[in-house]
């Protein structure tokens, strides 16, 4: 895992091989981070990472000068290894321990934008839940945006609140507005 661009551009990271994780391909990653740099500007925004793995993305967003960052992963092995890797690359990501779809019905913060990487070959039901309970939650700022990245055989096209989507490889970025 590399990181792309930013402060910490062309750091490799190597995360635990017993992790139970599937990092964002660096091509996929660039591609998205490219479509974000021509509408945010990064030191402005509020990040929240969900089923963050080994931090791929928050490193990412880190590196190019966001402040405000949340990761949330239910696995105690990957909330470890981000945490030291935050502490090692002195990095501003909070990290939190939680279920995320639990996370999601008692959080009361608002993120400019939420990131949610789940299980590739996870419910279609539970992809579902996650734009309905940060829409029912009002989760998002206004010209907010969630990212779900999900496998080239799963389509979120279907669920509220959908506007597009980008496919890099066997990936597909998913992007919900307001």
């Amino acid at each position: 895992m590399r990181i792309i661009s930013g402060k910490h551009k062309g750091r490799n990271l190597i995360a635990p091989k017993k992790l139970p994780v599937r990092p964002t391909k660096d091509m996929a990653k660039e591609s998205l981070f490219n479509i974000l740099n021509n509408t945010y500007y990064f030191p402005d925004l509020k990040v929240l990472d969900l089923f963050a793995g080994t931090g791929n993305i928050s490193y990412e967003f880190s590196s190019r000068g966001v402040e405000d960052i949340l990761a949330i992963d239910a696995h105690a092995g990957c909330i470890d290894f981000i945490d030291k890797t935050v502490e090692k690359l002195d990095m501003e990501i909070r990290t939190f321990k939680s279920d995320v779809f639990t996370f999601l019905q008692r959080n009361t913060e608002q993120f400019d934008i939420i990131f949610a990487d789940p299980f590739y070959d996870m419910d279609l039901s539970d992809f579902e839940k996650i734009p309905d309970l940060v829409f029912e939650n009002n989760l998002l700022k206004e010209d907010g945006v969630l990212i779900i990245e999900h496998s080239s055989r799963t389509s979120l096209a279907e669920f509220t609140h959908y506007t597009n989507s980008r496919k890099y490889g066997g990936s597909v970025f998913s992007f919900f507005e307001k």
